[in-house]
C-alpha cells in the first residue's frame, strides 16, 4: 500500500537490498572473481556512497520529461554487484541489452570513468530497440558510453571488438535471450563474463554455459521494504 501512494515506477522496479542479502552477493562475486571478501564489499562501498552519480541522477529524473515513470530516491540493487564486476575487472569493453531508463548504463559508466582515472581505459555500449531508452545516460557518463540503438541482436552482430563484459537485460523470451548468446559468442576470451538479469525465469544463459563449457552461477536478490520478490544475476564464466 505504501509503495502504491509513494512510487511512480510501473516497471523495472528499484530497490535497495536487505544486508545480509548484500553481504551475500559480496560472497558470491568473491568466488566468482577470485578475490577477498573486504575487495568486493569495498567496490559496493563505493558505488553505495557516490554522492555526486546519485545527485546526478535524482536531479536528472527530476527534470526530464521521462522521469514522471522513475522515482528520485536512487536505489541500485542487484546493479552493485555489476557495478563490482566492471571495477574488478577493468574491462575494456562492456555491452548491456536492454537500457530501459538507463540506472545500470549510468552506474556502469561511474565504474569505468573510476577505472580511467586509474590508468584503465573502457567503453560502455547499451543496446535497446526503444529510441527514448537511456535518457539518464547524459553529461559525464557519455564520455565512456554510448546507446545504440535497433535491434539488439543486430547491434551486437556489427561489433568488431571483444567483449569483458557482457549483460543480458532485453527481450526475456528464451528464445532471444539465447540468440544473443550466440550472437556474441566468437567475441568472448577465456576472462569474459556474461551477467543475465533474467536467470530466474528463463535458463538460456545456464543451457549457453553448460554447451559452451563455461561455469554458470545464480544469485537471487532480497530486495528491502519492497513488495517485488526480487530477480537476481545469473553468471557465466570461465574457471
Amino acid at each position: 500500500m505504501r509503495w502504491g501512494f509513494e512510487s511512480k515506477e510501473d516497471t523495472n522496479f528499484t530497490y535497495d537490498l536487505t544486508p545480509n542479502n548484500l553481504r551475500y552477493m559480496a560472497c558470491f562475486i568473491a568466488l566468482v572473481l577470485k578475490k577477498d571478501y573486504s575487495t568486493v564489499w569495498k567496490y559496493i562501498e563505493e558505488a553505495s556512497q557516490d554522492q555526486t552519480l546519485r545527485d546526478y541522477i535524482s536531479t536528472k529524473v527530476s527534470q526530464s520529461d521521462l522521469g514522471r515513470w522513475s522515482d528520485t530516491e536512487v536505489r541500485f540493487g542487484r546493479r552493485l554487484g555489476w557495478y563490482v564486476f566492471a571495477r574488478i575487472m577493468k574491462p575494456k569493453l562492456v555491452v548491456e541489452t536492454g537500457v530501459d531508463k538507463g540506472h545500470g548504463a549510468v552506474l556502469l559508466c561511474s565504474a569505468l570513468l573510476r577505472n580511467r582515472a586509474e590508468g584503465f581505459e573502457g567503453q560502455y555500449y547499451g543496446t535497446d530497440i526503444n529510441p527514448k531508452a537511456g535518457y539518464l545516460l547524459d553529461g559525464i557518463y557519455k564520455e565512456v558510453g554510448a546507446i545504440l540503438y535497433g535491434d539488439s541482436i543486430e547491434s551486437l552482430s556489427n561489433l568488431k571488438t571483444p567483449i569483458d563484459l557482457f549483460i543480458n537485460d532485453s527481450d526475456h523470451s528464451m528464445d532471444y535471450e539465447y540468440q544473443e548468446y550466440l550472437t556474441i559468442r566468437n567475441h568472448l576470451h577465456a576472462q569474459s563474463i556474461i551477467l543475465s538479469d533474467n536467470a530466474e525465469a528463463c535458463p538460456a544463459l545456464l543451457n549457453f554455459s553448460l554447451e559452451t563449457g563455461r561455469q554458470f552461477l545464480f544469485f537471487r536478490e532480497e530486495p528491502k521494504n519492497h513488495w517485488y520478490p526480487g530477480g537476481g544475476i545469473g553468471i557465466s564464466f570461465s574457471s
